[in-house]
């Protein structure tokens, strides 16, 4: 039996793990909580969302919901795991964070094969190895990294939303409404009139903010704190997580502006409130987000935060199959390589792990199509340009020969190429 080494047991660990534990292989992971825990992480579980609990859209003309399809035809745990912990979201894939987590930590555990090591890797030999340590890969592994990759790794910082008890949400303001009436009320929505939505952004914006290191403010603009994102422009949060379209409410006053709320666990007595993640201090998020219309004696069970996420060049450091230029035993996957999101740094960890299977076994397998979702991911983390390099999310704007009108054919098409590439994978 082949032994491989995956360091990191986020979502694109696990996924490698999954993959190569079904190949037959004896994989040990390198996971250092909860001996040493991160600023985001509050558990020991394997496969932990830090931020959201929401995986986004399911459907197929949706980027992320596509890849998420080709990810199930990939037998992919985390999408297997999703269906069975899921709760109640309009067309989002969310789930129960913590049964999520266990379930994922429970299968892997009833590998005989599977060995998991509590321990911070600080550097890597020999062995076939996957590191997807994530965004909060530790300071000497990043040092090592930079050594290895013959350049400086990069960084931003990523920011998590607060949640909040049900119970402590006055429903007499609140109500609940999916956008567009999508045929559920899983969201609870707080209206703002206009005269409450100056007041509350006005404290916004000049809330006292956690401190943070001022050389390493480069956010990314797919999870912007709620703060920075107000500070464009007074009209700025009603056009984005703040929109008041789609949720209005027949009987009562036209409402200036939205915000939502959105379940974060089975049970249904957690909610998170939506697209506001945060870098306020602790006891500036309770009376600012408190200000929020229903939110007035709002229970704050997990405040919102800031952390640094690393992530390589791969344009420079990787070859094709992800291996390290000057080191093919090592494989890069996750958001190490350049990809932002759950769903992408998952995809990337089974793509990795078929790729080590390929190079142990000097398999050649063909080059993974540019017209399917995970293949325009990968495309871009090694096509792209090192002068431009960003992270990078699941977007049709990426994906060969897609427009807006032909979305339904592109996915039909996608899911076939992706069904014949992984027969020769698997």
């Amino acid at each position: 039996m082949k032994k491989v080494n995956v360091i990191g047991g986020g979502l694109s660990g696990v996924e490698a793990c999954y993959f190569l534990l079904n190949k037959g292989y004896e994989v040990h992971l390198y996971e250092k909580r909860p001996k040493e825990m991160t600023p985001a992480h509050h558990t020991s579980l394997l496969g932990e969302l830090v931020c959201s609990n929401s995986l986004k859209s399911n459907r197929l003309d949706n980027a992320c919901g596509l890849l998420k399809e080709e990810m199930r035809h990939m037998n992919s745990l985390t999408m297997k795991v999703a269906s069975e912990t899921s709760v109640p979201s309009g067309n989002a894939l969310s789930v129960d964070r913590d049964a999520f987590a266990s379930k994922i930590t429970a299968i892997l555990q009833q590998f005989p094969s599977f060995h998991l090591h509590v321990e911070d890797i600080k550097e890597v030999g020999n062995e076939p190895t996957i590191i997807a340590t994530g965004p909060l890969t530790s300071e000497s592994l990043s040092k090592w990294l930079e050594e290895k990759v013959g350049h400086q790794s990069l960084f931003f910082f990523d920011a998590s939303a607060p949640i909040v008890k049900k119970d402590s949400i006055n429903m007499n303001i609140a109500y609940k409404k999916a956008r567009y009436d999508q045929g559920d009320d899983s969201y609870i929505n707080c209206p703002f009139s206009i005269e409450q939505y100056e007041k509350f952004y006005d404290e916004l914006v000049n809330a006292e903010l956690a401190k943070v290191h001022e050389f390493d403010k480069n956010y990314f603009e797919g999870c912007m704190p709620i703060e920075v994102m107000a500070k464009r422009g007074k009209e700025t949060l009603r056009y984005g997580p703040m929109k008041p379209k789609g949720l209005q409410v027949e009987g009562r006053e036209k409402f200036h502006a939205v915000i939502q709320l959105r379940q974060d666990n089975l049970y249904g007595d957690l909610y998170n409130i939506v697209g506001f993640q945060t870098n306020l201090t602790y006891k500036e998020q309770e009376r600012v987000f408190r200000m929020i219309p229903g939110l007035e004696n709002a229970e704050f069970v997990r405040y919102g935060l800031m952390h640094r996420n690393t992530y390589i060049c791969s344009p420079l450091a990787l070859n094709l199959n992800m291996s390290l230029k000057n080191m093919k035993n090592v494989f890069i996957a996750g958001q190490l390589t350049g990809v932002e999101g759950y769903v992408e740094s998952a995809a990337m960890g089974i793509l990795a792990a078929i790729y080590l299977d390929s190079y142990l076994n000097d398999k050649k397998l063909p080059e993974l199509p540019i017209q399917t979702m995970l293949g325009s991911l990968h495309n871009y983390i090694i096509n792209g340009d090192p002068k431009t390099f960003s992270p990078m999310n699941a977007n049709y704007g990426i994906l060969y020969g897609s427009n807006k009108h032909n979305r339904e054919e592109c996915a039909t098409k996608s899911l076939q190429l992706i069904d014949e590439w992984f027969k020769y994978a698997n």
